[in-house]
């Protein structure tokens, strides 16, 4: 039963008419205030909307008409869902990037259950990784795919972490350069340890593994040496390019010591170290991309909200949705925070916790002041 409140004394309140509008009007019985009262459906539209977003329905196979559901469901595009940080220290951390679109990428760190913290920048840069982590403790271990600017980050940030570069993308790598059919016998072999890589599970394959290679380095040395004239740039180039860019990857990772931290004694004391990103890639990524895929032709903006939305829906503790509409910041909310920095140079960095100022800079035009980002 809807029993109305009067705003201003508490007391019992009576239908008193309709309003020019058509609306009901209230009368109060104590002090005579008259008011007109709406039902707050907001909670409830929002559960319908993320059902759908997470779902493979089409917005015609809801409770409303296609149109009429984009009209009920447009304000929650309007809402940022940012990461809440708990000061949770893991053990395990994964990250990666999902990549929008062409200068839009979103940094997401998870840990085996749970998505814990996520970034929206224009690239995977030193300074978006660095945002990032920034608000998370330190885990022991974390598992990388390797992305571009992490390891200059994570020394900023995490310098104590150890860091887990995921053995299944250093196979990629060497893959990407000798492909599956190498021509040369170099490049036979080089495969061959690739593939022999996602084996070493143990220390003693581990050490067998890198013996292996360094044999491998040794009996090719004068091979990958020669040099040969680039007669298009008039310079000397490797002969063999691609056969030295795999070699010097699988170098950098084992001169940092990243290719077999799973297998650190003093960190598989508190349990199994993963070797991969399969988890992220799998409990994370796949997820997403379904989601974008089944619900294509999104824009830009709206995709960066769906995995937004994603991502804060599958954090630890998400609030309830009456409490997400209470707390997270909306367009508008954003847009006076970026025209306050634009006054203020001093705050020009603006908040790093929501994201690089693209949103506003280049995809979201609601304020006719620029601001430059690196």
């Amino acid at each position: 039963m809807n029993n109305v409140k009067c705003p201003a004394c508490g007391g019992k309140m009576v239908r008193n008419g309709r309003a020019a509008a058509g609306t009901q009007r209230w009368l109060c019985k104590s002090c005579r205030a008259t008011a007109t009262h709406r039902i707050d459906n907001d909670a409830k539209l929002l559960k319908t909307f993320l059902d759908w977003l997470f779902s493979s329905k089409t917005q015609a196979e809801g409770p409303w008409s296609a149109r009429t559901f984009r009209r009920k469901c447009a304000k929650f595009w309007e809402v940022w869902p940012i990461p809440q940080p708990t000061g949770e220290v893991h053990r395990v951390v994964f990250v990666d990037g999902i990549h929008i679109a062409k200068n839009v990428v979103v940094l997401i760190a998870s840990t085996e259950k749970h998505v814990i913290g996520w970034y929206l920048a224009r690239s995977e840069n030193s300074r978006a990784w660095s945002a990032l982590m920034s608000p998370m403790p330190p885990p022991d271990v974390v598992v990388t795919d390797g992305g571009t600017g992490f390891e200059k980050a994570r020394k900023r940030v995490w310098p104590e972490t150890r860091v887990q570069r995921c053995v299944f993308h250093a196979f990629n790598q060497v893959k990407q350069q000798t492909t599956t059919r190498p021509k040369l016998q170099a490049g036979v072999e080089l495969y061959g340890l690739a593939k022999d890589l996602l084996h070493a599970k143990t220390p003693d394959s581990a050490t067998a593994w890198l013996q292996a290679y360094n044999d491998w380095c040794g009996r090719w040395e004068g091979f990958l040496a020669e040099r040969t004239l680039n007669e298009e740039t008039g310079k000397m180039g490797w002969t063999h390019e691609r056969l030295v860019t795999a070699r010097n990857g699988l170098n950098a990772l084992i001169k940092r010591g990243h290719l077999f931290t799973f297998l650190d004694p003093g960190l598989t004391v508190g349990g199994p170290v993963p070797s991969t990103n399969n988890r992220h890639e799998g409990g994370v990524n796949a997820p997403l991309r379904d989601m974008l895929r089944l619900h294509r032709g999104m824009s830009t903006l709206r995709r960066v909200k769906a995995v937004f939305w994603w991502c804060y829906m599958h954090s630890e503790h998400p609030l309830p949705p009456a409490e997400i509409l209470k707390v997270m910041p909306t367009d508008d909310d954003i847009a006076e925070l970026y025209r306050r920095i634009a006054y203020e140079p001093q705050r020009r960095d603006g908040p790093a916790e929501w994201g690089d100022g693209l949103v506003w800079a280049e995809m979201h035009h609601s304020t006719p002041w620029r601001i430059d980002w690196d």
